[in-house]
């Protein structure tokens, strides 16, 4: 007798046990629990795509360079907040490589993930101006940074993508920073959920937009070099990976080795910082800290009092996967492919049985086929698509947590699920559109 469906009452069970009042707005990590106690009671295996977790090795360079580093003493040690000379001078090289700009190892600044680097910026960005406190969202987003902003006490303000692609993206930019209390914009590129990927319009328009009105663009790059639809990873080489920073100096990059190097359990990432606003003075800084250098502020108030510096042994191992990359030892591209190959193949399943592609274009480009992408299903809500695809073996997360306005949308993250679990999806697949026919 097949596990599937599974009792709505059993699923009723275990959200009123983990505080799941709505399932549309549950954390990813209340979707992780509520999927593991299904998985136990049923003792079945999920499609598991709720949780965006690398589902590749780590190359082994960082690790051995980690150990060395270990066996050499600097476990004893506390590291400089700065960062260590080698990872900086390989974060520098890389931006010049592989993003074609021009930053100096002082501005390349190594974070406990990119998540800290996003909380350390708001900290101190957004209190540069005493006018502008408020931080911009282009939506879609992760949700985590603004519950950052809800921690700090910040407000801030946010968008759907959706509707304003290309030329429409100016216009929707300027309805808020004429305003004047805007300090700060982040958006991730390629975008967590949507996967959509700015075009070089766009990012221009938002360069534009950085310089006319004194706006500091925090471009999240956790899924550097994954829009597949180019090979972003040859050092020193075009096509280089897009970014803001071609088009205005008011600009810092979250740089992340969770996804690129699957690096996320030593929770290690980089601030990079440009040139001109790492040494930019604020006075309305001086209102908290110590300092109205920017760059000195974000590492003698920001990082110091968050962490005191990252991982020591950590930076180690960044910095030598760093290195083999810049200096083509390693392709980092090739090693994360397979991700695009997965989409692929797990879109079609899902289209097969009659869902659709909610962000399907870069404004008339196909999306690319990477670590993310979102369906809908005939006019069920994310909600109830949701649930409905949990009573067959399928998790994901709704798009209402990421300030989308597709409601009726639910993100899919490839990761974990390899080529062995394909006929797994499609059979529950199956089973999910003959219990819902499609209109």
């Amino acid at each position: 007798m097949s596990t599937f469906p599974i009792k709505q009452e059993i699923i009723d069970q275990f959200k009123e046990e983990l505080g799941i009042k709505n399932i549309a707005y549950a954390t990813i990590r209340q979707i992780v629990g509520l999927v593991n106690k299904l998985e136990q009671k049923y003792q079945v295996q999920f499609i598991r795509t709720e949780m965006g977790v690398p589902g590749l090795p780590a190359n082994p360079i960082g690790p051995n360079a980690e150990i060395k580093a270990l066996n050499e003493g600097v476990a004893s040690a506390y590291p400089p907040i700065e960062g260590i000379a080698t990872l900086k001078n390989e974060l520098s090289k890389f931006a010049s490589l592989f993003l074609n700009i021009n930053i100096s190892p002082e501005g390349c600044i190594p974070t406990v993930g990119s998540m800290q680097g996003a909380f350390v910026m708001f900290l101190v960005a957004n209190r540069r101006d005493a006018n502008k406190t408020k931080t911009l969202f282009i939506d879609p987003g992760f949700p985590v940074q603004k519950r950052q902003l809800a921690v700090l006490g910040m407000p801030y303000e946010s968008f759907d993508l959706y509707n304003y692609r290309g030329e429409k993206l100016k216009a929707k930019l300027e309805e808020f920073l004429q305003k004047g209390d805007i300090s700060t914009i982040l958006y991730s590129n390629p975008n967590n959920p949507s996967w959509v990927c700015f075009t070089e319009k766009e990012l221009k328009i938002i360069g534009d937009m950085a310089n006319k009105y004194d706006v500091i663009i925090l471009e999240d790059l956790a899924y550097f070099g994954m829009d597949f639809r180019e090979n972003f990873g040859q050092p020193g080489r075009p096509p280089y990976q897009p970014t803001v920073a071609h088009y205005t100096t008011n600009y810092v990059l979250l740089f992340s080795g969770s996804k690129i190097f699957s690096y996320a359990g030593q929770r290690i990432g980089a601030l990079m910082i440009s040139d001109a606003l790492f040494h930019k003075r604020y006075p309305d800084l001086t209102r908290v800290f110590n300092t109205d250098r920017f760059g000195l502020t974000i590492l003698q108030e920001g990082l110091y009092t968050a962490s005191a510096g990252t991982s020591h042994s950590a930076q180690f191992g960044f910095a030598a996967m760093l290195k083999a990359v810049n200096n083509g030892e390693m392709d980092f591209v090739s090693e994360i492919k397979t991700y695009g190959d997965r989409a692929k193949i797990m879109k079609q399943h899902f289209l097969n049985n009659g869902f659709h592609i909610v962000y399907n274009k870069d404004e008339d480009r196909d999306l690319a086929d990477g670590f993310y992408f979102t369906i809908a299903y005939n006019n069920m809500k994310g909600d109830e698509l949701l649930n409905n695809l949990i009573k067959f073996g399928i998790s994901a997360i709704t798009l209402d947590t990421t300030g989308s306005t597709r409601t009726e949308g639910l993100r899919i993250c490839v990761s974990q699920t390899g080529e062995e679990r394909f006929d797994d999806l499609k059979e529950r697949l199956q089973l999910f559109k003959k219990a819902y026919p499609t209109i």
